[in-house]
């Protein structure tokens, strides 16, 4: 495991089905909504300053797959990275290697959560113009590797530039292999629905990728269980060390 005094403690907070979806018909089922209010509330009780996710769930949960507003003309902005906020309430961090979410401000705001500074992580590949937008919107940006993303600078930056110390990783399947890859998990929460979802299309709670070809078996420790409403567990494991 990554020590943590050089970054936040992390956990990976998810809603699955029974059989390990996180995405798909599954989350409209009734019992479903029902144990959604559950996944709220136990977020709330790890305090966190912010949470992380992928680009496809960003774009499905916020931005509805608009295209950025570039200027290919803009003047080259400064390199490294840019914080525009280092005091938010909270943080919404978006994993978005090449730069391709259209944002149109620099915060927002989901469920009965604070209201979140945008953070954008992205690689030395994204463009020039992706990063003029955002220093227009004000929107915080990290430069954390050179093609693919790497999740423990990354980690370490939102600590030490932002004062991260509690951070939800909250998905999809590939981003949370990769921070599981990385041993940068220290919890994994899950909130489950009594519901299966059966299909072989859909995303599962840590998935390989293009990027990220091989996991190796990683074992847990129970922590706890905790029953909730409509049949729905609150399972909680640590990772177990060697």
């Amino acid at each position: 495991m990554s020590e943590q005094n050089n970054r936040p403690r992390i956990i990976c907070h998810m809603m699955t089905s029974l059989d390990g979806k996180i995405h798909g018909a599954f989350m409209g089922a009734s019992v479903t909504r029902k144990v959604d209010s559950e996944y709220e509330r136990t977020n709330n009780t790890y305090n966190p300053d912010a949470w992380l996710c992928g680009r496809v769930t960003t774009e499905e949960n916020f931005t509805d797959f608009r295209k950025p507003d570039l200027q290919e003309n803009a003047a080259q902005v400064p390199d490294g990275d840019f914080i525009a906020t280092a005091d938010a309430a909270m943080y919404y961090v978006s994993i978005d290697r090449l730069g391709k979410v259209g944002w149109t401000t620099n915060t927002l705001q989901y469920m009965e959560r604070p209201e979140a500074h945008i953070i954008e992580v992205l690689s030395q590949q994204a463009s020039n113009a992706y990063r003029d937008l955002l220093r227009r919107l004000n929107i915080s940006y990290i430069i954390a590797g050179k093609e693919y993303i790497d999740c423990t600078l990354a980690a370490q930056k939102l600590k030490t530039l932002f004062g991260i110390n509690t951070l939800m990783v909250s998905g999809g399947g590939y981003i949370n292999g990769s921070f599981l890859s990385e041993g940068l998990i220290d919890e994994l929460s899950l909130v489950m629905a009594p519901v299966i979802d059966a299909s072989s299309h859909t995303s599962t709670l840590f998935e390989t990728g293009e990027y990220l070809d091989k996991i190796n078996p990683v074992a847990f420790t129970l922590i706890d269980v905790e029953k909730l409403a409509e049949g729905g567990l609150w399972l909680r494991y640590k990772v177990k060390k060697n």
